[in-house]
């Protein structure tokens, strides 16, 4: 049985090209371009990952990540952050709200790949 990853991506090309590394290597991707859609599936369905953007509009992603983490339901799904931000400061923040990873934009294929396989725990992806 394939994984199924949530990827929260507000855009189209970043979300795009995600989808397909992830495709290529057989998970089973779901899609969300906002955080309350992303809260939403993670209720309706088994998740076992979520990549998740952290500056998006309505809700940022450290809002949906310490919903996720705050919720007894979801606290047990496993969150990489996956932004632009590059900060120690955000990169520490994002830690400290709860994330698994951290992978900054713009990252190869295998950055995210090892991220994914570091935080599940399986040497299911070869980059």
């Amino acid at each position: 049985m394939s994984r199924r990853i949530l990827v929260v991506e507000d855009n189209p090309d970043s979300l795009a090209i995600m989808r397909s590394i992830l495709e290529n290597q057989k998970y089973e991707v779901r899609v969300a371009s906002c955080g309350s859609e992303a809260l939403e599936l993670l209720q309706k369905e088994g998740i076992d990952l979520v990549l998740l953007d952290v500056m998006m509009p309505e809700m940022s992603g450290l809002e949906v990540l310490q919903r996720i983490k705050g919720d007894p339901a979801t606290e047990h799904v496993p969150v990489i952050l996956v932004t632009a931000k590059t900060h120690d400061d955000d990169v520490l923040g994002g830690y400290q709200y709860g994330a698994d990873y951290y992978i900054t934009k713009p990252y190869t294929k295998k950055q995210l790949l090892y991220g994914i396989d570091l935080v599940l725990g399986k040497g299911e992806s070869v980059g």
